[in-house]
């Protein structure tokens, strides 16, 4: 099955008056590169989540965003009203003439006087943010199959395109040898004294050179070989690389032996679809 590396999935729940919500997107990439963005409350999970991301994207460049929102109106902070009088009544004792509110300015700078209450990530609120990366991931997976089959059909097209243009050069092929030999058979009547049994040794060596039977053989495996990747495999962008690097050396070739023109316009349209293709390819997972 074809997967893209694009990808795009969001999820959201609430937990205790806070809204978590979390979006990932991927491009293609030759490897896994993560980018976090987290509130510092999850900190601390950074690791088992980067290693749940990991496990399912496997390769692309991501992001996820995680984004926290409390609800709930909440009072963080702590007025220790008893502590704060006990310093009071010592800064009284030390000035007595001084108003209560010059000593309440000095007695809340004091230690402990005013403290945040402590909020760690409880264990429930964990187990709600793994079940949240999760969802997104498999809206993100969806996302890539719905891509994936899209490029499964351009990609096919393409293949399919290079292997019309193959079976059109087949006609041109005689045509062109038969050319060949009318032309040096053309020159030799302009010459006396020739060695015949050498001329047509000369002319099979380069019948020979001109011979593009096995590239036509070996192109059309690779591009059966393609499609039966592209079919059956799992994670077969890179694999799917390779082999269109090997068709474009077949269709290179090709070319560079052709010696005619309407076989010359064909590999110009293989090479297209070629591009297309190795195009699209950076994008199979």
């Amino acid at each position: 099955m074809i997967l893209s590396m694009t990808g795009f999935g969001r999820a959201e729940d609430v937990f205790e008056g806070k809204k978590i919500c979390i979006d990932i997107k991927s491009l293609n990439s030759k490897g896994f590169d993560l980018n976090i963005k987290m509130p510092l409350r999850y900190k601390e999970k950074e690791f088992e989540i980067r290693k749940i991301l990991n496990d399912r994207i496997i390769r692309g460049k991501v992001d996820c965003y995680i984004n926290l929102e409390n609800l709930e109106e909440s009072n963080d902070v702590k007025i220790n009203k008893n502590l704060i009088d006990s310093y009071m009544n010592e800064l009284r004792s030390i000035a007595s003439d001084g108003p209560d509110f010059e000593y309440l300015k000095m007695a809340v700078r004091l230690p402990d006087a005013v403290t945040s209450r402590p909020d760690e990530l409880c264990e429930g609120e964990w187990e709600m943010l793994a079940n949240i990366v999760n969802n997104a991931l498999d809206r993100f997976e969806e996302f890539r199959k719905t891509e994936g089959k899209i490029l499964h059909e351009e990609l096919e097209r393409n293949i399919q395109n290079i292997d019309k243009y193959l079976s059109e050069v087949i006609p041109f092929e005689e045509v062109r040898i038969q050319s060949v030999k009318e032309r040096y058979q053309k020159a030799l009547k302009e010459f006396e004294n020739v060695d015949e049994t050498r001329f047509y040794q000369e002319m099979a060596y380069f019948t020979e050179k001109l011979d593009i039977s096995e590239e036509k053989v070996r192109l059309s495996q690779h591009l059966k070989y393609y499609k039966e990747v592209m079919d059956n495999e799992d994670f077969n962008g890179k694999k799917l690389g390779f082999i269109s690097q090997e068709i474009g050396r077949e269709i290179n070739t090709l070319g560079s032996k052709a010696n005619h023109a309407e076989i010359q316009k064909l590999v110009v349209m293989m090479k297209d679809d070629l591009e297309k293709i190795k195009e699209q390819t950076l994008n199979v997972l």
